[in-house]
């Protein structure tokens, strides 16, 4: 599944761009735990959390992550948002919890 059809079948809201329309998400990690993230998140994946500060910018950059999904529908900081924008990181969110879109995302075969 691309990013674009899992935005419109997880009814995620794009929160800066979508830079990668096309790209294969090659599976999902949901953490929030920094250090936890960049231990076991691969290459491609989707990243689940419910931190919005600049530091997870830096961490999707790093393990070349395919976008970030914000649960529980927080805002991001405008420093974070700046950064993914420059970075070019797709920010989506949603106003479920972490477990809810993990499970939708889990019964459309991302794993």
């Amino acid at each position: 599944m691309n990013l674009t059809e899992l935005i419109e079948k997880c009814d995620l809201k794009v929160v800066n761009s979508i830079f990668e329309p096309e790209a294969e998400i090659t599976g999902g990690y949901s953490g929030d735990l920094l250090s936890d993230v960049i231990a076991n998140a691969k290459k491609g994946k989707i990243w689940i959390t419910m931190q919005t500060h600049l530091n997870i910018i830096a961490v999707a950059s790093l393990k070349e992550l395919s976008a970030i999904i914000i649960v529980m529908d927080k805002d991001i900081q405008n420093d974070a948002l700046g950064k993914a924008t420059e970075e070019k990181i797709t920010i989506l969110k949603t106003d479920m919890t972490a477990f809810q879109i993990s499970g939708k995302m889990y019964e459309y075969g991302i794993r």
